[in-house]
């Protein structure tokens, strides 16, 4: 795991309890993620890694998994430097 994963995995961990969530597993399917949650993620995102999450980015592709975070947040931070 990169950086990137591992910050995102560690913000995770506390809410999963003893699961040791994996890069690519699907936090919807395991039934982890509400609404407030959602939200909680969104937040954390854009606090820790310095972005904006926009509308558009708002879909349950990105927020899957956390490989599917990081590549979200990679994008984002790419647009940044440019």
């Amino acid at each position: 795991m990169n950086k990137i994963q591992t910050q995102i995995k560690t913000f995770l961990s506390r809410f999963f309890g003893n699961h040791d969530l994996q890069a690519d597993e699907d936090i919807f399917a395991l039934g982890f993620v509400n609404s407030m949650f959602a939200m909680q993620l969104v937040l954390f995102i854009e606090q820790e890694f310095k972005i904006s999450i926009e509308n558009e980015d708002l879909e349950f592709d990105n927020f899957r998994t956390i490989n599917s975070i990081a590549n979200l947040i990679e994008r984002k931070t790419a647009i940044l430097v440019q």
